[in-house]
């Protein structure tokens, strides 16, 4: 079935734990918003069904509630008072921090009135002066004059401001050193009072060691467990509406093994366990391979996901496309993907919590065939990218241009991901995009929002990282998955130990079959005391193994531009050799250069084999030998994102240039249209030239052919 991570577990306590816990946790259930279904009202055979989930349920929890092992009082006051520490430690390193927070908004300050205010107002009046200088008319004068007058008062409210701002400045670091000193004080306390009170957990753990390790309940537990989330009334809701769906029902609550595996893989979107497995049965209807290895874990992950129907974006014109997501269509499209090779290398170890962040997307399966085949043809280097914290979501900062003034130009016909590529963006689509590419080739990826800004959370091998904004704790921060940066790390970290994560499982399920409240990341005051105990067992478990926390890519590029050079710069350079380089000439005099022929421009492997070129701005330079003087057809094949200006071909130092047409291709090859030039009989030198800010432009190879 599923790998042990994803693997069942049940606890039990009557004691409650009034208070939560203020640290890291990671709710276990996959609670993500959506609008809230109208109600359903209850046949007579519903409500039938509804008493006899709930008489089960009662049942359970009678049973449940029986064995569930007391707890040592002394240690669970000792517990409490430990945590107690903690809070008022964590109360105190707040204080601490303030003025430092202080002295670095008054940087921060300083930094805008440089570097956006007093910038902005000299951008202004040079291109104010250069309008004044290039003016042929009264009127230009004058409009040049007044923006001129405008920018330059500007300027002087700047530098007023910027006295002002740095004198603040000046006033609030004199006693930052003092404040640094109470900060790291403060550092020290919290750190002790956090070991103090994982002691004290662990200890409360031992006591309830042999129960959180032992699976003879899992059957109750986790049966109990679906019960509680998906709800009986819910549960009958769905099977009142034909006995294929009733049967559904009875299948799953006598299926311990599957209802583990989609417990601990956060549940079912929303509680519907039943729509969940009337999915997972139509997959596994669909196709054979659904019924273990990665193929299983995709099954479950989509039918978890799409319990609740994942509305699809689709282009404007696309009036007759379905309004939601097929989940059967999207496990089908994985599988096909990963099955062609066309998916990450890592895909095939994800567990079901992982993949449920790779199929969860807005986008039609065919954008996500046209993510990686766009990829793949026109930035290769980023399918390649050895640094996994940036493979592929780093076409947005070389592609996704910073800013909204294109965006008017989306087309209609054209998906939002593909507009987003070629018209640009701020924070959200940028992101927006960023996660697209990374599920089109399987790689689990959050939205990461923060204060004024959106990023995006992403899987690597060695942990979850930032793209595109401030790193994990930073204050602005509003959350990954419903919970803090620290419990969704907490979670990810944890999971890596799946027999040791199965107890933090058993306690949380004991506290449903208990009726205990649910820790809520957010709100650090909540939950029963089963389930704070299980954020304390996930605790220990990354306490023990001391994983590494990875540094955000690419903070300063969130609201920013790469700069040219760098956006034309390969990822990955391939090695050319001179066989590589020939020029072929067919029987009909056709000649073909390939991209490792030419100069100018980054080399790179090619997906279809063979080498291709990347270029920016600049030139492009290659020379070729003819049978004969006379005139030739050159085009060249091409892959692009955005619109393009012209190439301008010069041959031979020729002071006439020609002009080459470059077709917007959505990110496929074409060629372009033919551009007719003469060429001199041997050797001839070409070079194409780009204008300055052009954007990326991939080239398979150039083609002459004789012109009759």
């Amino acid at each position: 079935m599923t790998s042990k991570l994803q693997t069942t577990m049940n606890h039990r306590n009557l004691l409650v734990l009034a208070g939560a816990l203020a640290v890291m946790a990671g709710g276990l259930r996959h609670e993500l918003a959506a609008a809230p279904a109208a109600p359903t009202t209850l046949t007579l055979a519903g409500q039938q069904l509804e008493a006899a989930y709930a008489e089960q349920l009662k049942a359970l929890q009678a049973e449940i509630s029986k064995v569930v092992p007391t707890v040592d009082e002394g240690k669970n006051s000792a517990l409490q008072a430990a945590r107690e520490a903690v809070k008022k430690s964590k109360a105190d390193i707040a204080a601490a921090q303030k003025p430092l927070d202080n002295i670095a908004g008054a940087a921060g300050l300083v930094g805008h009135r440089k570097n956006k205010w007093i910038a902005g107002a000299q951008k202004g009046i040079a291109a104010a002066e250069a309008a004044l200088k290039a003016a042929t008319t009264d009127a230009q004068r004058e409009a040049a004059k007044k923006d001129l007058a405008h920018w330059q008062e500007n300027l002087k409210a700047g530098e007023k401001a910027l006295v002002e701002s740095q004198a603040a400045l000046d006033a609030a670091k004199a006693d930052e050193p003092k404040h640094i000193q109470a900060r790291k004080a403060a550092q020290t306390a919290l750190d002790d009072a956090t070991a103090a009170e994982l002691k004290a957990a662990k200890d409360l753990l031992a006591a309830v060691e042999p129960f959180l390790a032992s699976d003879k309940l899992d059957a109750k537990l986790v049966k109990c467990a679906v019960l509680s989330d998906a709800t009986p009334k819910a549960l009958a809701e769905f099977a009142q509406q034909g006995k294929e769906r009733e049967s559904m029902v009875e299948k799953l609550l006598a299926d311990t093994a599957t209802m583990k595996a989609m417990l601990a893989a956060g549940g079912a979107k929303n509680g519907k366990f039943g729509e969940a497995m009337q999915i997972y049965t139509e997959i596994q209807k669909a196709s054979p391979r659904a019924k273990d290895g990665v193929f299983q874990r995709l099954a479950l992950a989509t039918c978890l996901e799409h319990a609740v129907p994942v509305n699809q974006d689709t282009p404007k014109t696309a009036t007759n496309a379905s309004a939601v997501v097929d989940p059967v269509k999207r496990y089908l499209h994985f599988e096909k993907a990963h099955l062609s090779g066309e998916l990450d290398p890592a895909f095939k170890d994800m567990s079901v919590w992982e993949l449920r962040n790779v199929v969860n997307g807005d986008e039609p399966d065919e954008m996500l065939a046209w993510g990686r085949e766009m990829l793949r043809n026109y930035r290769p280097d980023h399918v390649l990218n050895p640094n996994y914290g940036w493979r592929y979501s780093a076409a947005v900062t070389t592609d996704v241009k910073y800013g909204s003034q294109n965006v008017k130009d989306d087309l209609p016909e054209l998906h939002r991901y593909q507009n987003i590529i070629k018209n640009g963006g701020v924070c959200g689509r940028r992101a927006f995009f960023g996660r697209f590419i990374l599920r089109c080739f399987g790689i689990p990826t959050l939205a990461r929002p923060q204060k004024g800004h959106a990023a995006l959370a992403r899987w690597t091998p060695n942990g979850w990282v930032i793209n595109l904004g401030a790193g994990w704790g930073y204050s602005g921060a509003k959350g990954v998955m419903e919970m803090t940066d620290a419990d969704f790390l907490l979670e990810t970290q944890a999971r890596k130990r799946p027999a040791e994560y199965e107890k933090a499982l058993r306690a949380c399920w004991a506290g449903d079959a208990l009726g205990q409240p649910k820790y809520v990341s957010m709100k650090p005051a909540s939950g029963g005391f089963w389930s704070n105990l299980a954020q304390f067992q996930k605790m220990g478990i990354v306490a023990d193994v001391k994983p590494v926390q990875l540094a955000a890519q690419g903070t300063e590029l969130g609201e920013a531009n790469e700069s040219a050079e760098v956006r034309a710069r390969a990822l990955v350079k391939a090695e050319v050799t001179e066989a590589d380089k020939k020029v072929a000439v067919g029987p009909n005099g056709v000649i073909t250069i390939p991209a490792a022929a030419c100069g100018g421009a980054q080399i790179l492997g090619s997906f279809g084999g063979g080498h291709q070129l990347f270029s920016g701005s600049g030139a492009i330079a290659f020379e070729v030998e003819v049978p004969g003087a006379g005139n030739y057809a050159l085009t060249a094949r091409v892959a692009t994102v955005q619109d393009n200006p012209k190439l301008l071909l010069t041959a031979n130092d020729a002071k006439e240039k020609v002009e080459i047409a470059v077709p917007y291709t959505i990110g496929m090859w074409q060629q372009t249209p033919p551009a007719q030039l003469t060429l001199a009989k041997g050797k001839n030198n070409l070079r194409l030239s780009r204008p300055e800010g052009s954007r990326g432009l991939a080239i398979k190879e150039f083609t002459l052919t004789p012109v009759k």
